[in-house]
């Protein structure tokens, strides 16, 4: 009645086909097909249930056309939400199927945490990352879980290293506390510098007891997505403090990176073993940049030079690997200071198989005891893909990107942002996936968003840069094509201007 093998191969070979269908030219939902999915939703608990046909068929023609579209179509440009491939679709079907959990490595009983870390390992290849020198490797929720795991990797390691200079011995935040930990380390604060940090960043220092104002702002004047490298020194050689250094792998507003390749980043290493400190970059989605090879590319790779040389990197799965939603990844060289911070103690019947094979129990290097086997989509699409494969989408999503900022600089109506440039190639060289922008009508710009919302043709997102109102697209879906995508927006884009300027007639 419930999930009987038959019912389970069923539904899983009809959400299969939903990805191996062609999507809609458009598949952004109406202002009715929301409000009708809205209306829909059951507000009382059924006491015999619809069953499971009526069920399926529900959520089929009633809640699914109320979706964002953001998996089924590349015109929406929202966030960086990217997609889900085939091979990772059907992979995350197979998941649920199974059930498959993943916390406690039992390599006689379960292939799922091998599984894991060869998935785990893959990615690093892609990214030209050594997996050897990156063993603390796990999956998360996403990226904001990954940046707690950095912060409190790094707040675990900088107060240790404090310790050690001080003679102390096993002093751990894990272990005391973070008030005993650092009495005993003499650390009178603890600090996070970074340069327009995600706010995800933000959340972890609050949410790891380092306070949301411990993150101080190391940005060059006028040109905030990049290090001010003696602004930086000066506050590492504060005395009693102990510091991290976020890096910001392209800024979530512009997609600039923060760093301008390896011999910078090798200036920041130096500096931060002198002074005890900790490398954490969000690469949320920048650190996809490391595939490419391109000389047409040569500002975003010279941005992820040396990333390598990091203690820390997050990445969320969910953008540019276009894997299900929710996935993201954490890496780090630091494999000791994971059982520190995450080890789960006194629970006998979560003790783990023979360590034979070097693989850590994941629910002692990450966040949750157990959770979804995120693992299986990234290996499926990784393996169905391979390096080419990805590259090939990266360099497609950037080629739309900067088709549409050419289109934006040559328009008049609209201006790049943020102003670092008048040289149009400069410009257009520095767009990796992001294309933030604002009307140079004052009045358009502030009903922006809404107006190209409106048309139900693309969806894009507002922010704010410089304290006035942005827009930004941000491209990210697997199946970005400039050849069918572009003409879409520019027509969407004119049509707005148009409307405007008519009305103001």
């Amino acid at each position: 009645m419930y999930s009987d093998p038959d019912s389970i191969a069923r539904l899983s070979a009809g959400i299969a086909a939903i990805h191996t269908e062609p999507p809609p030219d458009n598949a952004l939902p109406s202002e009715d097909a929301v409000t009708h999915a809205r209306d829909s939703l059951l507000q009382k608990l059924p006491a015999k249930g619809l069953g499971l046909e009526k069920a399926i068929e529900h959520l089929q023609k009633e809640i699914v056309p109320g979706f964002n579209g953001s998996s089924r179509s590349s015109l929406y440009y929202g966030f960086v939400t990217g997609g889900a491939t085939p091979a990772a679709a059907l992979a995350d079907n197979l998941v649920t199927a199974w059930d498959q959990n993943v916390g406690v490595h039992l390599p006689n009983e379960s292939v799922a945490t091998n599984l894991e870390d060869r998935a785990l390992s893959l990615l690093c290849e892609l990214l030209k990352l050594d997996p050897e020198q990156w063993p603390h490797r796990t999956f998360t929720t996403g990226a904001t879980g990954s940046n707690v795991l950095g912060i409190a990797c790094g707040r675990e390691h900088v107060i240790t290293e404090a310790a050690v200079v001080r003679n102390e011995e096993s002093v751990s935040v894990g272990e005391l506390g973070i008030v005993e930990a650092m009495h005993r380390s003499g650390i009178q604060k603890l600090q996070i510098l970074s340069t327009v940090p995600h706010s995800s960043l933000v959340k972890a220092a609050g949410i790891l007891g380092m306070g949301r104002a411990s993150v101080k702002d190391v940005s060059l004047e006028g040109i905030s997505h990049r290090i001010d490298v003696p602004r930086l020194k000066k506050l590492l050689e504060a005395p009693g403090a102990a510091s991290i250094v976020a890096i910001s792998a392209s800024e979530v507003n512009s997609g600039l990176f923060a760093t301008s390749g390896l011999e910078e980043m090798q200036e920041i290493r130096k500096l931060c073993d002198m002074y005890g400190a900790w490398i954490h970059v969000d690469g949320a989605f920048g650190i996809m940049g490391r595939l490419l090879t391109s000389p047409d590319y040569s500002a975003i790779i010279k941005g992820c030079e040396g990333l390598e040389l990091a203690d820390s990197i997050t990445g969320d799965g969910h953008k540019l690997l276009n894997v299900p939603y929710d996935c993201g990844f954490f890496l780090s060289r630091h494999r000791e200071v994971a059982s520190r911070v995450f080890q789960n103690p006194n629970a006998a019947y979560l003790a783990t198989g023979p360590d034979t094979d070097n693989i850590m129990s994941p629910l002692n290097i990450g966040l949750e005891n157990s959770r979804r086997l995120r693992a299986l989509p990234v290996y499926a699409s990784l393996t169905a893909y391979g390096s080419d494969g990805y590259r090939d989408m990266l360099e497609r999503q950037i080629l739309l990107s900067r088709g549409i900022a050419e289109f934006l600089i040559d328009s008049g109506d609209f201006e790049v942002l943020p102003k670092f440039s008048e040289d149009k190639k400069e410009i257009l060289d520095s767009i990796y996936v992001i294309v933030l922008f604002r009307a140079k009508d004052e009045a358009l710009n502030k009903e922006l968003v809404g107006r190209i919302k409106a048309t139900r043709k693309i969806y894009v997102s507002g922010t704010a840069w410089d304290g006035e109102p942005a827009c930004r697209f941000a491209i990210s879906n697997w199946m970005a094509d400039v050849k069918k995508d572009l003409p879409v927006i520019e027509k969407v884009l004119n049509d707005v201007v148009v409307a405007w300027k008519a009305q103001k007639q």
